[in-house]
């Protein structure tokens, strides 16, 4: 069966990468409000279950930074119910991320245990880690983004982190089953969680990273108390400004060449492929407009937790075997998205998947508009079916790199890259 072409472009994305990371966290250290950290104070670092770029680099130096203050740090995750909700599971997550006792230079401690401290005026239970809990201090470290569910002013972050990834698998569970009563909204209720978390945790300040297009750190801003809640829009807004998105608003396919939880916490960025409210297809005013989407791998370090793979029509079997059922199962259940964890149908190799595809379309293959990218972190580089090429040849933020050309496959039928 004949196959659509393809030929390689690059986006043309501007770069904000902190070459001297390291360095560049210690300055931010320096104005964070630390008169509080005395000599021999214990001091929990949380750090969540994503692949933000160097992050072992930027715990690293906040360990540092505390071990000159005379304090005792150590490294908790923050991560509600991933690595299959259990405290080996969590440390592995961390262990993958390049974050252990060695490479940092201070213990790792893990625990599923969790205090309660009360409720909301809607009756969500506070959970928060027992080892952060106990702490003299707590640093929260995390990126802020778009989130893949929740919308409005405050989503991935550091208040996210306080009130879900502290909170371990009962404070997870307790907030994805709420997060319909304030639609999806973390900032409907925020103004009340935050000041009674800060109040009655240790709590003393959080570290916003926000990532630029190539998925390199771009800034480093210290979050204080006080200034949480106002500076988290403020970060969320330029995250989405630098936000890399895919060079075309529509496509009948998708090709994905891997998902992982350090991608996004749906495997795939629901703000990439625009489908956010649903797993199948974007609303009236979402962007773009993906018809189908094939999944070809799990990552590594994603560690079988295929969370997101329900979101694609196809995968492959490779992928379909590498899936740990029960850290699928906990994440997308603990989440309250049953369907991120439905199983695709799936083709013993590529060719198969691909010519399904073009069988199900009365569409010549040379006009079938088909994207193929790593993963929705990278879209600098990506490959496009010729039916882009004459668009892509009249624009000005697009270079292309190769010309149409046809798919090449290895001799068991899977795609040669």
């Amino acid at each position: 069966m004949t196959l659509p072409r393809f030929f390689t472009v690059k986006q043309t994305f501007a770069s904000h990468r902190i070459d001297d990371l390291a360095g560049e966290v210690t300055r931010q250290l320096a104005g964070a409000p630390t008169d509080t950290i005395a000599a021999d104070d214990r001091v929990a670092i949380a750090v969540g279950s994503r692949g933000i770029d160097r992050i072992a680099e930027i715990t690293g130096a906040v360990a540092g930074y505390v071990r000159s203050l005379g304090a005792a740090p150590y490294v908790i995750p923050a991560m509600g119910s991933h690595g299959g909700a259990s405290e080996q599971g969590q440390i592995a997550t961390l262990k993958s991320l390049g974050i252990t006792a060695e490479a940092i230079g201070c213990p790792v401690l893990a625990t599923m245990d969790t205090v309660e401290l009360g409720q909301t005026e809607s009756g969500i239970p506070l959970y928060f880690d027992a080892i952060a809990a106990k702490s003299d201090h707590l640093i929260a470290i995390n990126r802020i983004k778009p989130h893949t569910r929740l919308t409005g002013s405050i989503q991935s972050g550091v208040s996210k982190m306080l009130m879900i990834g502290l909170g371990n698998h009962r404070g997870a569970v307790a907030f994805h089953q709420a997060f319909r009563t304030f639609d999806h909204r973390l900032d409907q209720v925020t103004d009340q969680i935050i000041p009674r978390l800060i109040e009655k945790t240790p709590f003393r300040f959080g570290i916003g990273i926000v990532e630029d297009a190539f998925d390199s750190v771009g800034k480093i801003q210290i979050l204080p108390p006080a200034d949480l809640l106002s500076a988290e829009p403020e970060l969320l807004s330029l995250a989405c400004d630098w936000m890399p998105q895919l060079p075309f608003r529509t496509a009948e396919l998708l090709i994905i060449d891997r998902i992982g939880k350090e991608i996004s916490g749906t495997g795939m960025d629901t703000n990439v492929i625009g489908r956010k409210w649903n797993d199948k297809i974007a609303g009236p005013d979402e962007w773009p407009k993906i018809d189908e989407i094939y999944v070809r791998s799990l990552t590594e370090t994603t560690a079988g937790n295929a969370s997101g793979i329900g979101i694609a029509e196809y995968t492959h079997r490779r992928a379909a075997e590498a899936i740990d059922r029960i850290k699928t199962q906990i994440n997308c259940v603990t989440a309250a998205h049953a369907t991120a964890a439905a199983l695709p149908v799936w083709f013993d190799h590529d060719r198969q998947v691909l010519e399904a595809v073009t069988a199900q379309s009365c569409t010549p293959p040379d006009l079938l508009r088909w994207m193929w990218i790593s993963d929705t972190l990278h879209l600098d580089e990506l490959c496009c079916s010729e039916a882009y090429y004459d668009e892509a040849t009249e624009r000005d933020d697009l270079q292309i790199t190769s010309p149409p050309q046809p798919m090449e496959f290895d001799p068991s039928g899977d795609l040669q890259i």
